[in-house]
Protein backbone atom coordinates (compact mmCIF):
# COMPACT_ATOMS: atom_id res chain seq x y z
CA UNK A 1 0.00 0.00 0.00
CA UNK A 2 1.13 3.06 -0.86
CA UNK A 3 1.76 5.76 1.74
CA UNK A 4 1.41 9.61 1.74
CA UNK A 5 3.55 12.15 2.96
CA UNK A 6 0.36 14.42 5.15
CA UNK A 7 1.57 17.15 4.11
CA UNK A 8 0.19 15.98 0.36
CA UNK A 9 -3.12 14.73 2.16
CA UNK A 10 -5.63 17.59 1.45
CA UNK A 11 -8.02 19.01 4.20
CA UNK A 12 -10.83 17.54 2.31
CA UNK A 13 -9.75 14.16 2.26
CA UNK A 14 -9.25 14.44 5.83
CA UNK A 15 -12.02 15.71 6.88
CA UNK A 16 -14.43 13.86 5.18
CA UNK A 17 -13.23 10.94 3.93
CA UNK A 18 -15.06 8.67 6.49
CA UNK A 19 -18.05 8.92 5.25
CA UNK A 20 -16.67 7.65 1.55
CA UNK A 21 -17.26 4.11 0.10
CA UNK A 22 -17.53 0.82 1.44
CA UNK A 23 -15.30 -0.83 3.06
CA UNK A 24 -13.71 -1.74 6.89
CA UNK A 25 -11.40 0.98 6.36
CA UNK A 26 -13.90 3.75 5.32
CA UNK A 27 -11.28 6.71 5.61
CA UNK A 28 -8.58 5.69 3.32
CA UNK A 29 -11.11 3.86 1.12
CA UNK A 30 -11.60 6.22 -1.78
CA UNK A 31 -7.78 7.70 -1.78
CA UNK A 32 -6.73 4.06 -1.47
CA UNK A 33 -8.46 2.42 -4.09
CA UNK A 34 -7.44 5.04 -6.84
CA UNK A 35 -3.85 5.41 -5.95
CA UNK A 36 -3.34 1.17 -5.31
CA UNK A 37 -5.04 1.04 -8.44
CA UNK A 38 -2.86 2.91 -10.31
CA UNK A 39 -5.01 5.51 -11.45
CA UNK A 40 -3.46 8.45 -10.15
CA UNK A 41 -0.92 9.83 -7.67
CA UNK A 42 -0.06 13.19 -6.05
CA UNK A 43 2.01 15.95 -7.30
CA UNK A 44 4.48 18.10 -6.01
CA UNK A 45 1.85 21.03 -5.96
CA UNK A 46 -0.37 20.80 -3.73
CA UNK A 47 -3.90 20.27 -4.86
CA UNK A 48 -2.37 18.61 -7.96
CA UNK A 49 -2.44 14.84 -9.27
CA UNK A 50 -0.10 13.02 -11.62
CA UNK A 51 -3.05 10.50 -14.09
CA UNK A 52 -1.26 7.03 -14.26
CA UNK A 53 -1.20 5.58 -17.38
CA UNK A 54 -4.38 2.93 -15.85
CA UNK A 55 -6.11 6.34 -15.11
CA UNK A 56 -5.47 7.88 -18.15
CA UNK A 57 -6.77 5.06 -20.23
CA UNK A 58 -9.75 4.91 -18.43
CA UNK A 59 -9.96 8.46 -19.23
CA UNK A 60 -9.50 8.99 -22.92
CA UNK A 61 -12.05 5.82 -23.22
CA UNK A 62 -14.63 8.14 -21.65
CA UNK A 63 -12.65 11.24 -23.68
CA UNK A 64 -12.97 9.18 -27.14
CA UNK A 65 -16.53 8.27 -26.48
CA UNK A 66 -17.79 11.91 -25.97
CA UNK A 67 -15.84 13.61 -28.39
CA UNK A 68 -17.58 10.96 -31.26
CA UNK A 69 -21.21 12.01 -29.81
CA UNK A 70 -20.00 15.73 -29.35
CA UNK A 71 -18.73 15.65 -33.45
CA UNK A 72 -21.79 13.53 -34.23
CA UNK A 73 -24.16 16.50 -33.14
CA UNK A 74 -22.40 19.04 -35.56
CA UNK A 75 -19.72 20.89 -32.95
CA UNK A 76 -16.00 21.04 -34.30
CA UNK A 77 -12.61 20.77 -31.76
CA UNK A 78 -10.65 23.80 -31.31
CA UNK A 79 -7.95 25.51 -29.15
CA UNK A 80 -7.54 28.33 -27.12
CA UNK A 81 -5.21 29.80 -25.24
CA UNK A 82 -3.91 29.21 -21.68
CA UNK A 83 -3.43 32.39 -20.53
CA UNK A 84 -6.52 35.25 -20.30
CA UNK A 85 -6.06 39.10 -19.65
CA UNK A 86 -7.42 39.98 -16.49
CA UNK A 87 -9.41 42.04 -17.84
CA UNK A 88 -11.58 39.72 -20.39
CA UNK A 89 -12.81 38.65 -16.63
CA UNK A 90 -14.02 41.67 -15.58
CA UNK A 91 -16.14 42.34 -18.72
CA UNK A 92 -18.67 40.11 -17.51
CA UNK A 93 -19.19 41.50 -13.68
CA UNK A 94 -21.51 37.71 -12.13
CA UNK A 95 -18.73 35.58 -13.87
CA UNK A 96 -15.64 37.48 -12.87
CA UNK A 97 -17.10 37.02 -9.04
CA UNK A 98 -18.03 33.63 -9.58
CA UNK A 99 -14.51 32.72 -10.32
CA UNK A 100 -12.21 35.32 -8.66
CA UNK A 101 -11.39 33.29 -5.42
CA UNK A 102 -10.55 30.13 -7.33
CA UNK A 103 -8.37 32.53 -10.23
CA UNK A 104 -4.70 31.97 -10.76
CA UNK A 105 -3.02 34.86 -11.79
CA UNK A 106 0.75 35.17 -13.59
CA UNK A 107 2.12 38.67 -13.12
CA UNK A 108 5.73 38.12 -14.31
CA UNK A 109 6.70 36.61 -17.90
CA UNK A 110 10.93 36.92 -19.19
CA UNK A 111 11.82 37.95 -16.10
CA UNK A 112 9.94 41.02 -16.42
CA UNK A 113 6.76 42.36 -14.78
CA UNK A 114 3.43 41.95 -17.10
CA UNK A 115 1.82 45.00 -18.30
CA UNK A 116 -1.39 43.00 -17.40
CA UNK A 117 -1.58 39.99 -15.30
CA UNK A 118 -2.72 36.77 -17.20
CA UNK A 119 -5.42 34.65 -15.22
CA UNK A 120 -4.74 31.23 -16.14
CA UNK A 121 -7.62 29.87 -17.60
CA UNK A 122 -10.75 28.84 -15.15
CA UNK A 123 -12.80 28.51 -18.01
CA UNK A 124 -12.85 30.19 -21.49
CA UNK A 125 -15.78 32.25 -21.97
CA UNK A 126 -13.98 35.19 -22.17
CA UNK A 127 -11.22 34.64 -24.34
CA UNK A 128 -13.70 32.33 -27.07
CA UNK A 129 -16.38 35.22 -26.59
CA UNK A 130 -13.31 37.22 -27.95
CA UNK A 131 -12.44 35.49 -30.84
CA UNK A 132 -16.44 34.87 -31.61
CA UNK A 133 -16.93 38.74 -31.74
CA UNK A 134 -14.05 39.13 -34.25
CA UNK A 135 -15.87 35.53 -36.69
CA UNK A 136 -19.91 36.38 -36.31
CA UNK A 137 -20.81 39.22 -38.49
CA UNK A 138 -23.94 37.83 -40.28
CA UNK A 139 -26.45 35.44 -39.40
CA UNK A 140 -24.96 33.12 -42.15
CA UNK A 141 -21.96 32.92 -39.57
CA UNK A 142 -23.90 30.75 -37.23
CA UNK A 143 -24.68 28.63 -35.13
CA UNK A 144 -20.91 28.76 -34.36
CA UNK A 145 -20.41 25.42 -32.77
CA UNK A 146 -17.10 24.66 -30.90
CA UNK A 147 -15.68 22.11 -28.48
CA UNK A 148 -12.38 22.08 -26.72
CA UNK A 149 -10.47 19.64 -25.10
CA UNK A 150 -8.58 21.08 -22.44
CA UNK A 151 -6.89 21.81 -19.05
CA UNK A 152 -7.92 24.22 -16.49
CA UNK A 153 -6.60 25.90 -13.06
CA UNK A 154 -9.21 26.80 -10.24
CA UNK A 155 -7.32 27.29 -6.98
CA UNK A 156 -9.46 24.87 -4.54
CA UNK A 157 -8.90 25.11 -0.96
CA UNK A 158 -9.94 21.70 -0.29
CA UNK A 159 -9.30 18.97 -2.85
CA UNK A 160 -9.56 15.15 -3.73
CA UNK A 161 -8.22 13.01 -6.30
CA UNK A 162 -10.16 13.30 -9.70
CA UNK A 163 -13.18 14.36 -7.77
CA UNK A 164 -11.66 18.18 -6.81
CA UNK A 165 -8.19 19.11 -8.04
CA UNK A 166 -6.59 23.02 -8.64
CA UNK A 167 -6.08 21.60 -12.47
CA UNK A 168 -8.11 18.76 -13.97
CA UNK A 169 -8.98 17.70 -17.87
CA UNK A 170 -12.31 18.87 -19.35
CA UNK A 171 -14.04 19.48 -22.20
CA UNK A 172 -16.04 22.52 -23.14
CA UNK A 173 -18.49 23.39 -25.49
CA UNK A 174 -18.96 26.99 -26.55
CA UNK A 175 -21.34 27.58 -28.90
CA UNK A 176 -23.03 31.07 -30.42
CA UNK A 177 -27.01 31.15 -32.10
CA UNK A 178 -29.43 33.60 -34.13
CA UNK A 179 -32.59 32.83 -31.45
CA UNK A 180 -33.07 32.19 -28.22
CA UNK A 181 -35.09 28.98 -28.26
CA UNK A 182 -32.19 27.35 -30.59
CA UNK A 183 -29.42 28.31 -27.95
CA UNK A 184 -31.93 26.86 -25.16
CA UNK A 185 -32.61 23.61 -27.48
CA UNK A 186 -28.60 23.19 -27.67
CA UNK A 187 -28.73 23.24 -23.48
CA UNK A 188 -30.49 20.88 -23.40
CA UNK A 189 -29.28 18.95 -26.01
CA UNK A 190 -25.59 18.78 -24.71
CA UNK A 191 -27.18 17.76 -21.37
CA UNK A 192 -28.82 14.78 -22.78
CA UNK A 193 -25.36 13.85 -24.66
CA UNK A 194 -24.26 14.09 -21.40
CA UNK A 195 -26.94 11.82 -20.38
CA UNK A 196 -26.28 9.30 -22.45
CA UNK A 197 -22.62 8.88 -21.64
CA UNK A 198 -23.26 8.84 -17.89
CA UNK A 199 -25.54 5.57 -18.54
CA UNK A 200 -24.79 4.17 -21.61
CA UNK A 201 -21.24 4.28 -21.02
CA UNK A 202 -20.27 4.66 -17.04
CA UNK A 203 -23.37 2.87 -16.49
CA UNK A 204 -24.18 4.97 -13.64
CA UNK A 205 -28.46 6.61 -13.90
CA UNK A 206 -28.11 10.50 -13.26
CA UNK A 207 -30.74 12.99 -12.64
CA UNK A 208 -31.40 15.66 -15.03
CA UNK A 209 -32.79 18.66 -14.00
CA UNK A 210 -32.18 22.77 -13.38
CA UNK A 211 -29.91 24.00 -10.61
CA UNK A 212 -31.15 26.85 -8.36
CA UNK A 213 -30.38 30.00 -8.37
CA UNK A 214 -27.60 29.71 -5.85
CA UNK A 215 -25.89 27.01 -7.54
CA UNK A 216 -26.10 28.58 -10.92
CA UNK A 217 -23.06 28.83 -12.86
CA UNK A 218 -21.79 32.51 -12.57
CA UNK A 219 -23.06 34.53 -15.95
CA UNK A 220 -25.58 32.07 -16.96
CA UNK A 221 -29.38 32.53 -17.00
CA UNK A 222 -30.00 28.87 -16.34
CA UNK A 223 -27.55 25.80 -15.61
CA UNK A 224 -28.92 22.29 -16.41
CA UNK A 225 -27.24 19.29 -14.48
CA UNK A 226 -26.75 15.98 -14.39
CA UNK A 227 -26.67 14.11 -11.24
CA UNK A 228 -25.65 10.89 -10.13
CA UNK A 229 -25.51 8.71 -6.49
CA UNK A 230 -22.34 7.61 -5.17
CA UNK A 231 -22.14 4.11 -2.81
CA UNK A 232 -22.39 6.33 0.22
CA UNK A 233 -25.35 7.82 -0.85
CA UNK A 234 -23.63 11.40 -1.74
CA UNK A 235 -24.27 12.91 -4.84
CA UNK A 236 -21.79 13.88 -7.46
CA UNK A 237 -22.33 16.58 -10.12
CA UNK A 238 -21.12 14.79 -13.10
CA UNK A 239 -21.67 17.67 -15.97
CA UNK A 240 -23.11 20.93 -16.86
CA UNK A 241 -25.18 22.83 -19.61
CA UNK A 242 -25.63 26.26 -19.42
CA UNK A 243 -27.62 28.70 -21.14
CA UNK A 244 -25.84 31.82 -21.36
CA UNK A 245 -28.53 34.45 -23.07
CA UNK A 246 -26.85 37.05 -24.19
CA UNK A 247 -24.69 38.24 -21.61
CA UNK A 248 -21.23 37.32 -22.84
CA UNK A 249 -22.51 38.32 -26.09
CA UNK A 250 -23.12 41.99 -24.69
CA UNK A 251 -20.19 42.13 -22.88
CA UNK A 252 -18.12 40.98 -25.52
CA UNK A 253 -19.58 42.46 -28.43
CA UNK A 254 -20.78 39.77 -30.34
CA UNK A 255 -22.91 40.76 -32.51
CA UNK A 256 -24.55 39.82 -36.01
CA UNK A 257 -26.53 41.19 -39.21
CA UNK A 258 -29.94 39.13 -39.36
CA UNK A 259 -31.81 38.65 -42.51
CA UNK A 260 -33.66 41.93 -41.92
CA UNK A 261 -30.41 44.04 -42.26
CA UNK A 262 -30.79 44.58 -38.11
CA UNK A 263 -27.71 44.10 -35.91
CA UNK A 264 -28.71 41.63 -32.57
CA UNK A 265 -26.53 39.85 -30.10
CA UNK A 266 -26.12 36.32 -30.59
CA UNK A 267 -27.36 33.77 -27.60
CA UNK A 268 -24.69 31.52 -25.80
CA UNK A 269 -24.37 28.30 -24.44
CA UNK A 270 -21.42 26.60 -22.93
CA UNK A 271 -20.91 23.26 -21.23
CA UNK A 272 -18.93 20.45 -19.90
CA UNK A 273 -17.59 17.04 -18.34
CA UNK A 274 -14.54 16.40 -17.11
CA UNK A 275 -11.66 13.91 -15.12
CA UNK A 276 -14.13 13.88 -12.41
CA UNK A 277 -16.07 10.88 -13.87
CA UNK A 278 -13.21 8.87 -13.19
CA UNK A 279 -14.17 9.82 -9.36
CA UNK A 280 -17.51 9.03 -10.33
CA UNK A 281 -17.15 5.60 -12.01
CA UNK A 282 -14.82 4.53 -8.49
CA UNK A 283 -16.78 5.72 -6.22
CA UNK A 284 -20.16 4.77 -8.31
CA UNK A 285 -19.49 1.46 -8.15
CA UNK A 286 -16.55 0.39 -6.30
CA UNK A 287 -16.42 -2.02 -3.64
CA UNK A 288 -14.10 -3.20 -0.53
CA UNK A 289 -12.00 -5.04 -3.75
CA UNK A 290 -11.52 -1.64 -5.53
CA UNK A 291 -12.65 -0.61 -8.54
CA UNK A 292 -15.42 -2.20 -10.68
CA UNK A 293 -15.09 -0.95 -14.32
CA UNK A 294 -18.31 -0.93 -16.47
CA UNK A 295 -16.70 -2.75 -20.03
CA UNK A 296 -17.54 0.09 -22.38
CA UNK A 297 -14.72 2.07 -20.40
CA UNK A 298 -12.51 -0.48 -19.20
CA UNK A 299 -8.87 -0.05 -20.70
CA UNK A 300 -9.00 -3.92 -20.01
CA UNK A 301 -12.11 -5.55 -20.18
CA UNK A 302 -10.61 -9.57 -20.36
CA UNK A 303 -7.84 -10.69 -18.80
CA UNK A 304 -6.05 -14.20 -19.02
CA UNK A 305 -4.65 -15.53 -15.72
CA UNK A 306 -2.35 -19.35 -16.59
CA UNK A 307 -2.08 -21.98 -13.57
CA UNK A 308 0.50 -24.07 -14.06
CA UNK A 309 3.04 -25.85 -11.76
CA UNK A 310 5.56 -27.12 -14.32
CA UNK A 311 7.86 -26.27 -17.20
CA UNK A 312 5.85 -28.65 -19.16
CA UNK A 313 2.53 -27.50 -17.73
CA UNK A 314 4.00 -23.56 -18.24
CA UNK A 315 4.41 -24.40 -21.63
CA UNK A 316 1.36 -25.79 -22.56
CA UNK A 317 -1.08 -23.25 -20.77
CA UNK A 318 0.72 -20.11 -21.82
CA UNK A 319 0.28 -21.93 -25.77
CA UNK A 320 -3.20 -21.58 -25.28
CA UNK A 321 -3.67 -18.48 -23.54
CA UNK A 322 -1.59 -17.07 -25.68
CA UNK A 323 -4.37 -18.16 -28.84
CA UNK A 324 -7.13 -17.16 -26.88
CA UNK A 325 -5.69 -13.67 -26.59
CA UNK A 326 -5.45 -13.55 -29.96
CA UNK A 327 -8.79 -14.77 -30.78
CA UNK A 328 -10.10 -12.08 -28.33
CA UNK A 329 -8.26 -9.60 -29.91
CA UNK A 330 -8.92 -10.61 -33.34
CA UNK A 331 -13.13 -9.44 -32.13
CA UNK A 332 -11.81 -6.23 -30.70
CA UNK A 333 -11.71 -7.35 -26.88
CA UNK A 334 -9.53 -5.18 -25.02
CA UNK A 335 -7.63 -8.56 -23.73
CA UNK A 336 -4.35 -9.00 -21.46
CA UNK A 337 -2.35 -11.95 -20.97
CA UNK A 338 -0.62 -11.52 -17.60
CA UNK A 339 2.17 -14.29 -17.92
CA UNK A 340 4.14 -12.88 -15.48
CA UNK A 341 5.99 -15.86 -13.75
CA UNK A 342 7.28 -14.22 -10.35
CA UNK A 343 3.75 -13.83 -9.44
CA UNK A 344 1.29 -16.58 -7.71
CA UNK A 345 -2.32 -17.00 -9.75
CA UNK A 346 -4.14 -15.86 -6.13
CA UNK A 347 -1.73 -12.75 -6.53
CA UNK A 348 -2.70 -11.93 -10.00
CA UNK A 349 -6.66 -12.59 -9.09
CA UNK A 350 -6.22 -10.13 -6.06
CA UNK A 351 -4.08 -7.00 -8.66
CA UNK A 352 -6.67 -7.54 -11.74
CA UNK A 353 -9.38 -7.53 -9.08
CA UNK A 354 -8.35 -3.83 -7.11
CA UNK A 355 -7.96 -2.63 -10.89
CA UNK A 356 -11.90 -3.77 -11.93
CA UNK A 357 -11.11 -5.64 -14.71
CA UNK A 358 -14.83 -7.05 -15.81
CA UNK A 359 -14.01 -10.64 -16.66
CA UNK A 360 -11.24 -12.76 -15.85
CA UNK A 361 -10.41 -15.97 -17.88
CA UNK A 362 -8.66 -18.91 -15.15
CA UNK A 363 -6.45 -21.37 -17.51
CA UNK A 364 -5.00 -24.38 -16.67
CA UNK A 365 -4.03 -28.03 -17.32
CA UNK A 366 -7.16 -29.32 -17.40
CA UNK A 367 -8.57 -26.73 -18.88
CA UNK A 368 -6.63 -27.00 -21.99
CA UNK A 369 -6.63 -30.66 -22.34
CA UNK A 370 -10.80 -30.54 -22.07
CA UNK A 371 -10.82 -27.30 -24.14
CA UNK A 372 -12.82 -24.97 -21.65
CA UNK A 373 -11.63 -21.74 -19.78
CA UNK A 374 -12.96 -20.97 -16.44
CA UNK A 375 -14.85 -17.05 -15.84
CA UNK A 376 -15.24 -15.08 -13.31
CA UNK A 377 -17.02 -11.93 -13.10
CA UNK A 378 -15.70 -9.03 -11.53
CA UNK A 379 -18.71 -7.51 -10.57
CA UNK A 380 -21.00 -10.36 -9.23
CA UNK A 381 -18.01 -12.56 -8.55
CA UNK A 382 -19.88 -15.02 -10.32
CA UNK A 383 -17.13 -18.22 -11.66
CA UNK A 384 -18.39 -20.14 -14.59
CA UNK A 385 -16.85 -22.97 -15.12
CA UNK A 386 -16.57 -25.64 -18.35
CA UNK A 387 -17.17 -22.98 -21.08
CA UNK A 388 -15.75 -24.01 -24.26
CA UNK A 389 -12.64 -21.81 -25.82
CA UNK A 390 -14.01 -22.24 -29.11
CA UNK A 391 -16.49 -20.41 -28.47
CA UNK A 392 -14.96 -17.97 -26.09
CA UNK A 393 -15.67 -14.81 -28.22
CA UNK A 394 -18.93 -15.38 -28.69
CA UNK A 395 -19.12 -15.85 -25.07
CA UNK A 396 -17.20 -13.00 -24.34
CA UNK A 397 -19.07 -10.80 -26.40
CA UNK A 398 -22.47 -11.43 -24.82
CA UNK A 399 -21.27 -11.01 -21.26
CA UNK A 400 -19.50 -8.03 -21.49
CA UNK A 401 -22.97 -6.40 -22.49
CA UNK A 402 -24.53 -8.41 -19.80
CA UNK A 403 -21.76 -7.15 -17.15
CA UNK A 404 -22.70 -3.56 -17.99
CA UNK A 405 -26.57 -3.68 -18.18
CA UNK A 406 -26.46 -5.17 -14.93
CA UNK A 407 -24.14 -2.55 -13.49
CA UNK A 408 -26.52 0.18 -14.35
CA UNK A 409 -29.36 -1.53 -13.22
CA UNK A 410 -27.47 -2.12 -9.96
CA UNK A 411 -26.75 1.34 -9.27
CA UNK A 412 -30.26 2.37 -10.74
CA UNK A 413 -31.77 0.29 -7.99
CA UNK A 414 -29.61 1.21 -4.91
CA UNK A 415 -30.27 5.13 -6.33
CA UNK A 416 -33.64 4.07 -5.92
CA UNK A 417 -33.42 2.05 -2.57
CA UNK A 418 -31.98 5.07 -1.34
CA UNK A 419 -34.52 8.05 -2.28
CA UNK A 420 -36.98 9.16 0.18
CA UNK A 421 -39.45 11.72 0.52
CA UNK A 422 -39.36 14.07 2.92
CA UNK A 423 -43.06 16.28 4.14
CA UNK A 424 -41.17 18.57 6.45
CA UNK A 425 -38.52 19.65 7.53
CA UNK A 426 -38.17 17.73 10.73
CA UNK A 427 -38.66 14.85 8.40
CA UNK A 428 -35.86 15.89 5.98
CA UNK A 429 -33.28 16.51 8.91
CA UNK A 430 -34.25 13.04 10.29
CA UNK A 431 -33.90 11.27 7.37
CA UNK A 432 -30.30 13.26 7.26
CA UNK A 433 -29.13 12.06 10.45
CA UNK A 434 -29.72 8.62 9.82
CA UNK A 435 -27.28 9.31 6.29
CA UNK A 436 -26.59 10.35 3.47
CA UNK A 437 -29.34 9.92 0.93
CA UNK A 438 -31.41 11.42 -1.99
CA UNK A 439 -34.11 13.35 -0.99
CA UNK A 440 -37.31 14.10 -3.22
CA UNK A 441 -39.71 16.78 -1.45
CA UNK A 442 -41.72 20.07 -2.39
CA UNK A 443 -39.40 23.60 -2.33
CA UNK A 444 -40.15 26.57 -2.66
CA UNK A 445 -37.59 28.07 -0.20
CA UNK A 446 -35.18 31.18 -1.92
CA UNK A 447 -31.01 31.60 -2.13
CA UNK A 448 -30.92 32.37 1.91
CA UNK A 449 -33.57 29.15 2.99
CA UNK A 450 -31.21 26.94 0.77
CA UNK A 451 -27.75 28.59 2.83
CA UNK A 452 -29.64 28.12 5.76
CA UNK A 453 -30.03 24.37 5.23
CA UNK A 454 -26.67 23.69 3.90
CA UNK A 455 -25.32 25.32 7.04
CA UNK A 456 -27.93 23.13 9.59
CA UNK A 457 -27.43 19.89 7.27
CA UNK A 458 -24.86 20.02 4.43
CA UNK A 459 -27.50 19.21 2.13
CA UNK A 460 -27.67 20.99 -0.79
CA UNK A 461 -30.99 21.25 -3.80
CA UNK A 462 -29.05 19.34 -6.45
CA UNK A 463 -31.53 19.91 -9.26
CA UNK A 464 -34.87 21.12 -10.12
CA UNK A 465 -35.84 17.89 -11.61
CA UNK A 466 -37.48 17.75 -15.32
CA UNK A 467 -39.84 15.40 -14.75
CA UNK A 468 -42.17 17.30 -12.81
CA UNK A 469 -45.82 15.96 -11.59
CA UNK A 470 -47.20 19.24 -11.77
CA UNK A 471 -49.50 18.67 -8.52
CA UNK A 472 -49.37 21.05 -5.96
CA UNK A 473 -48.42 20.66 -2.47
CA UNK A 474 -46.58 22.51 0.94
CA UNK A 475 -42.98 23.49 1.06
CA UNK A 476 -40.97 21.39 3.43
CA UNK A 477 -39.39 24.14 4.40
CA UNK A 478 -41.72 27.51 4.79
CA UNK A 479 -44.66 25.43 4.63
CA UNK A 480 -46.24 27.58 1.79
CA UNK A 481 -48.10 25.90 -1.72
CA UNK A 482 -45.97 25.35 -4.24
CA UNK A 483 -45.54 22.53 -7.60
CA UNK A 484 -41.91 22.61 -7.23
CA UNK A 485 -39.97 19.16 -6.52
CA UNK A 486 -36.61 19.43 -6.23
CA UNK A 487 -33.48 16.81 -4.78
CA UNK A 488 -31.81 17.59 -2.00
CA UNK A 489 -28.35 16.00 -1.26
CA UNK A 490 -25.14 15.98 0.58
CA UNK A 491 -22.84 16.30 -2.32
CA UNK A 492 -18.80 15.94 -3.58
Amino acid sequence: MTTQPDILISQDEASDAQETGPGVDKSRWYTDTVINAELADYAPVKGCMVIKPYGYALWENIKDALDRMIKDTGHQNAYFPLFIPESFLKKEAEHVEGFAPECAVVTHGGGKKLEEPYVVRPTSETIINYMFAKWVQSWRDLPLLINQWANVVRWEMRTRLFLRTAEFLWQEGHTAHATEIEAEEEARKMLEVYRQLAEDWLALPVLTGEKTERERFAGAVRTYCIEAMMKDGKALQAGTSHFLGQNFAKAFGIEFQNQSGQLEHAWQTSWGVSTRLVGAVVLGHGDDKGLILPPKIAPTQVVIVPIYKTDQEKDTVLQNCRTLAQTLKEQNVRVHLDDRDNLTPGYKFNHWELRGVPIRLNVGPRDVASKVVEIARRDTGEKIRGVAQNNIAFEIEGLLGAIQKSMFERAKNFRSDNTHEARDYAEFKDILGKGNYFIQCYFDGNSEDEGRIKEETKATVRCIPFAQANTPGKCMYTGRDTARRVIFARSY
